[in-house]
């Protein structure tokens, strides 16, 4: 583990108590450092903007809910990956929450441990390579100029490390849209694949 990861926090949120205990249980036990809150009230007072990590968090939860949550880091400027958690399927929460950047929406009873860790584990290098890009991106701007906007939004979601299933369920358009856009998108910016797209975009520029 590097020196960075080991700084790295997965911030849990849920107003459920057992359900936080297993999170951080499950978690921990993959050797990731965890802090727990149980409201979205107290997760906002405490957390900095400059600690590193990803958030996991409840979408159903009393005074404020999770995408009310992650409104407000957005507004706040924070950038920090979030992954929800919800016990009811939502097609309505889930297009918002992918609207406003979250990671992915995951049912609870359809919950795949190692899955969630992977996604976890994904998440905390996509947060630590924004932050390396944020203090010296390189000027994208001709290239970025030639993507309509369409294609410039699908391409936000794929380095935000969305599929395409999931993109084309927040436009509500078909698979092969998205698929499309994504396409044009590649050629338009010379890279060949989703890793290079990310690489580019965060500051690393393509593969030789």
């Amino acid at each position: 583990m590097t020196p960075e990861s080991i700084a790295q926090t997965v911030f849990l949120v849920d107003d459920d108590p057992g359900a936080l205990r297993s999170l951080t249980f499950l978690i921990q036990s993959d050797g990731l450092a965890v802090e727990s809150f149980q409201s979205p009230r107290e997760f906002l007072t405490r957390f900095d903007l400059e600690r590193s990590g990803c958030l996991v968090a409840d979408v159903r939860m009393p005074e404020l809910t999770g995408l009310d949550m992650q409104q407000i880091l957005r507004e706040r400027g924070s950038q920090i990956p979030i992954i929800f958690l919800t016990a009811h399927g939502d097609l309505a929460a889930c297009r918002r929450a992918f609207r406003d950047g979250a990671v992915d929406f995951l049912e609870k009873t359809q919950l795949d441990d190692q899955a969630l860790l992977d996604l976890i584990r994904t998440s905390l290098t996509r947060d630590m390579a924004v932050r390396k890009a944020s203090r010296g991106q390189p000027d994208l701007s001709p290239l970025l100029s030639t993507l309509t906007e369409r294609e410039r939004e699908v391409m936000d979601r794929l380095v935000a490390g969305r599929t395409v299933k999931q993109i084309a369920t927040e436009f509500d358009v078909s698979i092969q849209t998205v698929a499309k856009h994504r396409s044009k998108l590649l050629e338009k910016l010379k890279v060949e694949n989703d890793i290079e797209l990310v690489r580019l975009i965060l500051g690393a520029g393509p593969s030789k």
